[in-house]
Parts: structure tokens; C-alpha cells; sequence
């Protein structure tokens, strides 16, 4: 890549982060492109000239965000930590997602989830899921998950939980039960039990 490219690319990804940081905090709804030129000190022709509109920049920042978030659980299913760790790692991060993240740019997320066409369904069929298996395959090496489980049930249960995820009625009111709803996901309604 050329010097012109990487800066540019640099400039767009300075533009991505600022846009990301005030979503979070104020809603996508919120901030003016004025101010997300501001944090990201460049002008707001250049985010147009980068973008073509807010909506655009807003899709950007989702696949961004999105992009981001992966990263860190690809890390953390990579690692070396043992299955439990893993999973309170994973617990662990979306209870703080879940605390940083403003109400309207979580809705705008997961409308783009509940369309079932988007970036995110995408990434959930291509990686998500064979990680997911992969860990649970861990999980069951490791004594944690009972091997009589087949992956066909597994799979099931994760494709109720995705599909209930992609109801506005669902994902409205699940933003502060977050925590709950993972442990849920990982433990079931008993718990860990004992470790």
C-alpha cells in the first residue's frame, strides 16, 4: 500500500473510531456529522467524500464496531486460557459491552442483525458459528459440556437464541439482563454447579 492509500485509510479509520466513540456514548441519533469531524479533526466534506452520507457512515461504523468486537473473541477463543475461563471471559465482555453501549446505538446494531441479511448474520454463519462448535468441542474435551450433547442440539440452541435476538420485542428489553441472559446461554437455568 502507498503512502497516499495508508493515509487515507489511517484518515478513515481516525473517522470510523470517533463516530464509534460518540455513538456510544450519545446514540447514533444524536451526533451530527459536524461532530464526529470535530473528534476525528478532519472537515465534514471529507467524511461525505469518504462515506456519501451519515446512513452510509453509520452501516461503516457497525462493520466497524462489529470488526472490532470479533477481534477480541477470536483472541479469546484462540487462547490458551481453559474453557471456563473462556467462557467468563466472554460473559465478562459483553456484561461490559452492555454497560457502555447507548440505548440507540444498540437498537441501530440490532436492527441491522433483525434484517438477517446484514454484516453481522454474515459474520455470525462464517465464523461465529464454527467457533462457537469448536468451543463447545473444547468444552466437552474438558469435562464442561456433557458429550452425549449432539452438535445438531447445540446448533439448535444456539438458532433459538439467535432468532429470538433478532425480535425488536426481544432485543428492546435484553440490553440490561445482558449478564443474565449470557450466563443463561453458557450454564443453563442451574448454574455452574460445581468446578
Amino acid at each position: 500500500m502507498d503512502g497516499f492509500k495508508r493515509r487515507r485509510e489511517l484518515k478513515k479509520s481516525h473517522i470510523l473510531e470517533a463516530a464509534l466513540s460518540l455513538f456510544m456514548d450519545f446514540g447514533v441519533q444524536k451526533v451530527a456529522i459536524k461532530e464526529i469531524a470535530t473528534k476525528a479533526n478532519v472537515s465534514q466534506v471529507t467524511i461525505y467524500n469518504y462515506f456519501g452520507s451519515k446512513d452510509n457512515l453509520v452501516q461503516e461504523v457497525i462493520k466497524h464496531y462489529i470488526n472490532k468486537a470479533w477481534w477480541e473473541f477470536e483472541e479469546l477463543f484462540n487462547s490458551d486460557l481453559p474453557f471456563h475461563e473462556k467462557i467468563k471471559g466472554i460473559i465478562f465482555a459483553k456484561k461490559e459491552t452492555a454497560q457502555h453501549i447507548h440505548s440507540n446505538f444498540y437498537d441501530v446494531i440490532m436492527k441491522e442483525y433483525a434484517a438477517g441479511t446484514s454484516y453481522v448474520e454474515e459474520l455470525y454463519q462464517k465464523k461465529a458459528l464454527p467457533k462457537m462448535m469448536a468451543l463447545f468441542d473444547e468444552g466437552r474435551r474438558d469435562g464442561f459440556i456433557d458429550p452425549n450433547l449432539s452438535n445438531e442440539s447445540l446448533l439448535m440452541y444456539l438458532q433459538i437464541f439467535k432468532e429470538a435476538m433478532q425480535r425488536e420485542d426481544i432485543y428492546k428489553q435484553i440490553l440490561p439482563m445482558t449478564e443474565d441472559i449470557v450466563k443463561i446461554l453458557f450454564y443453563g437455568i442451574v448454574g455452574k454447579g460445581e468446578s
